[in-house]
């Protein structure tokens, strides 16, 4: 059987290959000095690769992706969750910052 590659359609339009690295390092970066290990980042990593695939679609938004590993990171270290949003979300200042954050009090 031969698995069709599955196609990651970025914010700009443009398409490219899965890759779960990008992921994998994205969650690194993330939690990069936190109380995180390598299993738990490989985990993550695996459960959005899976879900990515059984969503049986042959392209996915990136946006998708960034929601399914803040929920991953959401539930396993608020400061790294706080991270990867900042970058993920391109925060334009400290109030949108702060939203966040409140968010994430309240959810707690």
């Amino acid at each position: 059987i031969e698995m069709v590659p599955l196609m990651v359609i970025k914010r700009d339009g443009l398409c490219e290959v899965f890759d779960p690295q990008k992921i994998k390092t994205g969650i690194i970066h993330a939690s990069n000095q936190l109380p995180v290990t390598a299993q738990e980042i490989d985990e993550i990593t695996t459960r959005i690769e899976q879900a990515a695939y059984a969503s049986m679609e042959s392209e996915i938004p990136s946006q998708k992706i960034g929601d399914m590993v803040m929920a991953e990171l959401k539930a396993l270290n608020d400061v790294a969750y706080v991270r990867f949003a900042s970058v993920y979300r391109s925060f334009k200042d400290i109030n949108t910052f702060m939203e966040e954050l409140s968010k994430l009090l309240i959810d707690k």
